[in-house]
């Protein structure tokens, strides 16, 4: 008896989703470094591009959110990193008016 050749298994199925981790974290990185450049070397409103990396991030929420693996750990960290975001965006806007 021979056996049956395995075309997908779990560990095609890890690399697969470590192949789309890194190719996420390439476009949404690369995303918010043509907005910086937009914004600070052209001077130019870079909000479409900024808004695709919230989108993307929104989606993978919801996804996560439908599947029921969301916790309460990650509940707190995103709200410290909104609050730290915000906190960065009042010190940027706060330095440009009084500089």
């Amino acid at each position: 008896m021979t056996a049956a050749h395995v075309e997908r298994d779990e560990r095609t199925i890890a690399v697969e989703n470590a192949g789309y981790r890194w190719s996420n974290l390439v476009l949404s990185f690369g995303l918010l470094l043509l907005t910086m450049y937009r914004s600070l070397i052209r001077h130019e409103a870079a909000w479409d591009l900024l808004g695709l990396v919230i989108v993307g991030g929104v989606v993978n929420v919801a996804y996560q959110w439908s599947g029921h693996v969301l916790y309460r750990r990650w509940v707190v960290m995103t709200i410290v990193t909104f609050a730290l975001a915000m906190l960065a965006a009042a010190v940027m806007v706060g330095s440009r008016l009084l500089g």
